[in-house]
């Protein structure tokens, strides 16, 4: 079917579409939702935002409309996405995906409330005034994942005791990069680490840095927070497992993919305040009003399946502490 006959069809579909049905959908609060990932990738973070929303009564079709603008990852659509929901004057923009979405959704507008999701400090980024008190059209939920990257590294170190040099993997785009560089560079001097950095932020440039590993397998690895790469999460771990080296990741989905083990906050926990953020908006409560919320429970997985099959014993230490173990 060409554009143009499908474009026909959609239209004659909505001039078919009963008359008070549209109506009412017309009638009803629109919410932005701007992601840099897409529907497939996002599910589950998608369904726990659904949840904040229907605790706080709101479900999509009956009192609420979700617009919802994926960039899967394109990054030079974002701007246009961004723009597109502030012409449509949505009733709040949901940025999800990445501090860079974030941030896109910030300088697109100031008066339609924006409620994001970052992995970083949201008042270095300069994405709000203070934690507890925001300020101007926008709050959110933070991971703080840089803050996590000296205990990520002090795990690693505590896996693979003899390790005095870490491989980093690292996206240089992510606007958290050089914040979680500097904790990491921190947390190494304390350890007694070297680190070793390389840089990737495509699909080819993941497998050239993971080439140049390969030339030298590194005796451990350490991979940065980023959203792009938990898209890419499979490609990576696929690497790491041929490498046969130890690795310790930002998201619990690395290990549930066959990394070896992750120390991060809940992320669907983000996404379900988050949803209930833009439920308290949709009510009347400013953004400006409503303090920057963290997931309170930072999880440790381990893969015993992977570590048995790299040949490396986990101390019962950390399985003492590990709140998953897949066997």
């Amino acid at each position: 079917m060409t554009r143009r006959a499908f474009l026909t069809l959609l239209g004659g579909a909505a001039a078919a579409w009963p008359l008070a049905a549209r109506a009412q959908q017309a009638s009803l609060p629109v919410v932005g939702f701007l992601s840099a990932g897409t529907p497939d990738a996002a599910a589950g973070e998608l369904a726990a935002f659904h949840q904040g929303l229907r605790e706080a009564g709101y479900v999509e079709g009956r009192n609420v409309t979700i617009d919802y603008r994926w960039s899967g990852q394109q990054h030079d659509l974002m701007l246009a996405l961004t723009a597109d929901l502030v012409r449509r004057k949505v009733s709040v923009i949901h940025a999800s995906g990445g501090t860079a979405v974030a941030k896109a959704a910030k300088a697109a507008t100031t008066s339609i409330p924006v409620v994001f999701l970052t992995g970083g400090d949201p008042v270095k980024l300069g994405l709000v005034g203070s934690l507890n008190r925001p300020g101007e059209n926008v709050t959110g939920v933070t991971f703080f994942s840089n803050v996590l990257a000296a205990k990520r590294l002090a795990l690693l170190r505590d896996l693979v005791p003899g390790a005095t040099t870490i491989t980093v993997l690292m996206n240089p785009t992510n606007a958290n990069a050089d914040l979680e560089l500097d904790e990491m560079q921190t947390g190494a001097s304390t350890l007694g680490l070297q680190l070793q950095l390389l840089r990737a932020a495509s699909e080819r440039e993941i497998d050239a840095a993971f080439a140049t590993m390969a030339q030298a397998p590194p005796s451990a690895i350490f991979i940065a927070a980023d959203a792009y790469f938990t898209t890419r999460r499979d490609q990576i771990v696929a690497h790491i497992t041929r490498l046969r080296s130890p690795a310790i990741y930002p998201r619990q989905e690395y290990v549930a993919a066959g990394g070896l083990i992750s120390y991060a906050t809940q992320v669907l926990e983000g996404y379900r305040l988050s949803g209930t953020y833009v439920a308290r908006i949709l009510k009347g409560e400013k953004p400006g009003d409503l303090p920057v919320q963290q997931p309170t429970k930072i999880e440790l997985a381990i893969n015993l399946k992977t570590a048995r099959a790299i040949g490396l014993d986990v101390p019962d230490r950390l399985l003492a502490l590990a709140d998953e173990v897949i066997e």
